[in-house]
Order: C-alpha cells, then structure tokens, then sequence
C-alpha cells in the first residue's frame, strides 16, 4: 500500500479512476456526471483477485448436495430430540430417521471428497513449488542419475 497524492492504493485491487468515462460506464452509472465527479470518498464496490481458484463443477454440485442432506438430518435430529422430550408418539420415527439421515450424510461427505479426488486426477492441478520437500525430492533423485551414471557398467556374466 503506498500513497499518491493524498490517495491510498492499494496492490492487486482494481479501482475506478475518476475522470475516465469506461469506469462510470462499468459501475452502471449515468455516464459523464459520474465520470467528472470526485466526492473524495471509497468506492462502495472494490474488485479484488480471488484467493483460491473455483472448485470444479462436480464437486461444487456434490458439496452443495452434502450440505443440504446434514442441514436436513440436522433438523430430523432436533426433531427428534424434541419429540423425546415432549413424550410424542412420534420420538421413535423420528429418531429412525435421523439414524439414517446421518448415514445418508456420512455417505454424501463421503461423496464430496471421492469426487475431488476423481477430478483431481483426471484433470490435474497446477503445481507450484512451495514445498521445502519437493526440492529435497528433486536433489535426491539428480544425485542417484548422477550415481547411476558414474556406476562403471556390470561385467558381462558370460565372459567370466
């Protein structure tokens, strides 16, 4: 963060620059007024870049399935428990049903992580190297070609 005339800006975050036409044209604003006006004040609305990248398309069906089935076995359970409570004919159902709503939501988290998995290797993911053991890694594995490269040749077993 670093200030230009009075101005605080800030990296890595988009900001409208008063006096051009294209950021009042992209705020939906009404065009030249908005454009030539400075109130001196922060933009409401500031574009940043996204921290992670967005979950494939499968798992954010699976997950978005999974928190629906727990948010649903969670309400079976205080049903439940409050059927218990009040004495309800009803107790003993319901505390069936959320034996199996809990299941079902095992099975659906389950679900979750197996299909990021299976997305994960099919499609891949961008390696960056940040680990301090990949490098170790990659050391190792040179100093064995090297090795292997030094090693003289076996002796040929029929000539002996």
């Amino acid at each position: 963060m670093h200030h230009e005339g009075g101005r605080v800006r800030r990296r890595g975050i988009f900001r409208w620059k008063p006096g051009t036409r294209q950021g009042a044209d992209a705020r939906g604003g009404c065009g030249e007024c908005d454009a030539v006006m400075d109130t001196g004040r922060e933009p409401l609305w500031q574009e940043e870049p996204a921290v992670r990248p967005r979950m494939a398309d499968p798992v954010r069906t699976a997950a978005v399935r999974a928190v629906i089935i727990v948010a649903i076995t969670l309400i079976g359970a205080m049903v439940a428990f409050l059927c218990t409570l009040a004495g309800s004919w009803l107790a003993f159902p319901a505390v069936l049903g959320t034996v199996a709503g809990t299941v079902v939501a095992t099975w659906a988290v389950l679900d979750v992580w197996v299909t990021r998995q299976v997305w994960v290797q099919r499609h891949g993911v961008q390696s960056q190297p940040s680990s301090t053991a990949r490098e170790l890694r990659r050391e190792r594995r040179q100093e064995r070609r090297r090795q292997r490269r030094e090693r003289p040749a076996p002796a040929d077993r029929a000539a002996a």
